[in-house]
């Protein structure tokens, strides 16, 4: 089994888990009742997307 020859430094080992960070997800703003949404997903407030209803709203 290979086992390295040399301690990884700090500096490589930060250097390669630089890309690793979290990114939130994106929002964007329901155009019917002004609720933040996920881009191209139902609104979960209102049920509507691209202005037509497609799950009846828990109100």
């Amino acid at each position: 089994m290979a086992v390295p020859k040399k301690k990884t430094s700090k500096s490589k080992r930060d250097t390669r888990r630089a890309h690793d960070a979290l990114t939130a997800p994106g929002s964007s703003l329901c155009p019917q009742c002004k609720q933040p949404k996920q881009p191209h997903r139902v609104c979960a407030s209102c049920g509507t997307y691209k202005g037509r209803e497609i799950v009846a709203a828990d109100e």
